[in-house]
């Protein structure tokens, strides 16, 4: 067990060796709940599910047929998250052509190294029938003049075998089908739905006594000012799902919504569960760029434009990539990313060109419509003009350890999407294969806590407060944290840069009593406070995984450690003891 402060204090001259197992220290702490004021009502169901994007629609949609109650918690609307945002499509080998086994070997070579081969197995080859279910969900993808799917290509795979929708909105068109599928049955009483309400802490009952984390037995969540209910609440249940997305809002820069700040991730941590490959983060390689000022959820320029023949320039107007990886522009994400951002500081650029127009205006405008109308927004004709582009965070591979089924070591606790560590992705995402992960681990967790609830193995526990501090971090702190990550576990890292983070972030106060000079407390426990302590704690734990890794490998590139280490074939855990110390373990991959 080792923990942040020992790697800060120890600094990133020699590797560790990178033995599996835990090593003894002390030093960084983390709060296992957030400063909030206590529950003013309670409603109770079989199954809490939180989240209402693919993953969280798909398991409420499951779970409503299979237990008597179902409660389904959404942060904003039903029509939103990070799924509606998804452009280039859902991967699945649906053409007689392919096969399970290539989309197989894909993911893995993706993945370098790291991936849990059974866990890819399980999205491959049952991947196409929960395709097929979408479709009979109502989901309207493209098709051929047959009536097959269409299918395309995009970076990594070698197969068409992504399937979209609207041309370049079938995130948004998987969300309507599965938003219409709930609405059907809003007045089914056995599903209720809450909306604009934030998740603020998984509730837990006893602890083992060995100290294992007690079992998970609902949730916290204020509802904001639209919801069904006033304030703070407790959604108490047999089971909890989290499917509530990934950590955009972390980095000063991200393609994600601006709801993504973590929270399903921290509040998973808070509760004493097991995180795994937090290190690695996918960087788009081509977000628009409009300017080094520019914050918040910015402009996707789907991978799928690539896929179609797309090229990257640097700005002497040089094609580069063929001279990086055998696949040029459909090299997967990581090595893409990482060539534009060495080619932009060989050039003195802060942007390089992806050049569609040989592609023709026809062509783009039926194939990429979306993209077309958000760039003309801009002033930009993708059929016309260069479109300038970098690389910005798009993607988180780790999250919340879990099993085959949507476990994770918290009884009673699931995760499924881009929230929870499948093992379908190792270190870096294979493109169009998040969608399909949340699809197939979404419906594998709910039916298997249906089974447990059919044979009475979840029992209602009674909550306990948690051990350790809470923590409330002011939101006039955010962007200092978000500036933090970007320098420190941004897409280019060094052991320097990451030890000065983890400094920068241990100096940020988190303690809701905390004064100022004119006596006025910090922050005041709220919305923009709850997120900003969960933006704060995945930025340690993100940290403290990077400074560990002393290699580069897929979504994780140390420019100190530039080579991939093949004894770091392994995986980095980290939890929160029952005092809040964040300890990382090292577990070797079968």
């Amino acid at each position: 067990m080792t923990t942040v402060a020992d790697r800060a204090a120890d600094g990133p001259a020699t590797p560790p060796a990178p033995a599996a197992g835990r090593r003894p220290g002390t030093g960084t702490r983390l709060a296992t709940r957030l400063a909030a004021p206590a529950a003013g009502w309670t409603v109770e169901a079989d199954a809490v599910v939180v989240g209402s994007g693919i993953a969280g629609l798909t398991a409420a949609l499951e779970l409503r047929t299979r237990v008597p109650r179902v409660l389904l918690v959404t942060k904003d609307a039903l029509v939103s998250g990070s799924t509606v945002w998804a452009q280039g499509g859902i991967a699945a080998a649906l053409d007689p052509s392919d096969s399970p086994e290539a989309h197989l070997q894909d993911t893995l070579v993706a993945g370098v190294g790291l991936c849990d081969p059974r866990a890819v197995e399980v999205l491959v080859t049952e991947g196409p029938a929960r395709v097929r279910e979408l479709v009979a969900r109502g989901a309207v993808f493209d098709t051929q003049p047959d009536g097959q799917i269409s299918l395309t290509r995009e970076g990594g795979h070698h197969a068409d075998r992504i399937a979209h929708a609207g041309g370049d909105a079938t995130g948004a068109e998987i969300s309507r089908a599965l938003v219409a599928q709930i609405e059907a049955v809003r007045d089914d009483p056995g599903i209720e739905v809450i909306e604009h309400a934030l998740v603020l802490d998984v509730l837990t009952g006893p602890p083992g006594p060995d100290g294992t984390p007690g079992a998970a037995c609902g949730v916290t969540l204020h509802v904001i000012g639209e919801g069904q209910r006033d304030g703070v609440g407790a959604a108490l249940g047999r089971a909890v799902v989290l499917a509530t997305g990934g950590i955009g809002q972390v980095f000063r820069s991200s393609t994600n919504p601006a709801s993504a700040t973590g929270d399903g991730i921290a509040a998973a941590l808070r509760a004493g569960a097991v995180l795994g490959d937090v290190e690695f983060v996918q960087f788009h390689p081509t977000v628009l760029w409009l300017g080094a000022g520019v914050k918040g959820q910015l402009t996707l320029v789907s991978e799928a434009v690539r896929g179609e023949g797309a090229l990257l320039l640097d700005t002497d107007g040089v094609r580069f990539m063929p001279d990086v990886h055998p696949m040029a522009e459909l090299a997967p994400r990581d090595v893409v990313a990482h060539a534009i951002v060495r080619r932009m500081a060989d050039t003195g650029a802060d942007h390089v060109w992806l050049d569609a127009r040989h592609l023709g205006a026809e062509f783009l405008r039926r194939r990429f419509p979306t993209i077309h109308e958000r760039l003309q927004e801009h002033g930009i004709d993708l059929a016309n003009d260069l479109v300038p582009v970098a690389p910005a965070q798009h993607y988180h591979s780790g999250g919340v350890v879990t099993d085959l089924v949507g476990r994770t070591s918290v009884p009673g606790l699931y995760a499924a999407g881009e929230v929870a560590c499948t093992g379908v992705h190792g270190a870096n995402r294979l493109a169009s294969n998040s969608l399909l992960e949340g699809l197939v681990f979404s419906t594998r967790a709910a039916r298997h806590i249906a089974e447990k609830v059919q044979a009475g193995a979840l029992p209602r526990r009674t909550p306990q407060e948690r051990a350790g501090d809470a923590a409330l971090v002011a939101a006039a702190a955010r962007s200092r944290v978000q500036r933090i990550a970007t320098d420190g576990p941004g897409v280019l890292r060094s052991g320097d840069g990451l030890t000065r983070a983890v400094s920068a972030l241990a100096a940020v106060p988190t303690d809701a009593h905390e004064r100022r000079d004119d006596g006025r407390a910090l922050a005041a426990p709220q919305v923009a406070e709850w997120e900003t302590t969960n933006v704060h704690q995945v930025a340690t734990v993100l940290t403290a995984a990077a400074l560990e890794r002393t290699e580069s490998r897929g979504g994780h590139a140390r420019t100190d450690f530039p080579d991939r280490d093949e004894a770091w074939r392994l995986r980095l855990e980290l939890a929160l003891a029952p005092d809040g110390t964040l300890t990382t373990t090292r577990v070797p991959l079968d």
